[in-house]
């Protein structure tokens, strides 16, 4: 029997993973279960010390605990040290280790749509926590020129000078996207109710090179984003493609057995 979840604030009682994960889950043939626990700040540390003798075999971790977990972690994985942050925990006996699988899975994200990132202009808006793992995957990919702009210049320039790329604000980023083939959002915004300045912002853009536009937000019935991408004939995907290849390489870490990130998208659009 393995006992698996996902720990969050209030909101990730909304989480998608618990569909995903119990389904691929009978699908293997395994006996268990994965769930949704809401843990408050100051009862972050007591619930991860019990995990063990609570039989879980793991969680993931999401908002807003990615990088509070760390004090409570034994040992870290190169995605989790470089990035300062957590989003899969595997129970070892009276240890816990940390991994991150935003990075990676966001990457095979890309990879899957058919663009090759090598060498090639990409442009990131956004510089927060999200845009991190985002950053780092292109940076490995050989993304070049590799921009990275937000409304905050100085936060993008912290992340650039961690992780690479080059910061720009949001007036060069406009100057700069018709050279980009690839565009990723990993700000918070996609829809227009959200941000009517965002919105105008991409309205406006003129992008004739663009092939690719990946948007780390999914669930938006309106998105800018992908209207970008349909205006200048390009692809667009939107979160749930790598929502799904990171809960395949969790799920590969807590059971051993490698399952394809196609099975879990399958289980988001009901077809598992």
């Amino acid at each position: 029997m393995i006992r698996l979840a996902v720990i969050g604030d209030q909101r990730v009682k909304h989480s998608l993973s618990p569909r995903m994960h119990n389904a691929v889950l009978r699908q293997e043939g395994l006996e268990g279960s994965y769930e949704a626990i809401p843990v408050e700040a100051g009862q972050l540390g007591e619930f991860l010390r019990g995990l063990a003798g609570r039989g879980f075999a793991g969680v993931n971790v999401t908002v807003p605990h990615k990088q509070a977990v760390l004090p409570f972690i034994d040992r870290l994985d190169e995605e989790a040290a470089t990035l300062g942050a957590v989003n899969t925990v595997v129970v070892k006996g009276d240890h816990l280790e940390g991994g991150n699988t935003d990075c990676p899975g966001f990457a095979q994200a890309l990879i899957e749509t058919g663009y090759a990132a090598k060498g090639q202009p990409a442009l990131v808006v956004g510089a927060g926590g999200a845009a991190r793992s985002v950053v780092l995957a292109l940076a490995r990919l050989g993304a070049s020129p590799l921009w990275v702009a937000a409304r905050r210049p100085a936060q993008a320039r912290e992340l650039c000078a961690e992780l690479g790329g080059e910061a720009i604000d949001m007036d060069q980023a406009a100057e700069a996207v018709p050279e980009a083939g690839l565009l990723v959002n990993a700000a918070a915004v996609s829809s227009p109710a959200e941000s009517p300045d965002m919105a105008a912002w991409v309205k406006a853009l003129k992008v004739p090179s663009l092939e690719q536009v990946m948007d780390i937000n999914y669930g938006r019935e309106q998105n800018f984003w992908a209207d970008l991408a349909r205006a200048n004939g390009a692809r667009f995907s939107d979160g749930l493609v790598m929502l799904a290849h990171q809960a395949a390489l969790s799920f590969t870490r807590w059971t051993g057995r490698p399952v394809a990130g196609a099975r879990f998208l399958a289980a988001l659009e009901g077809a598992a």
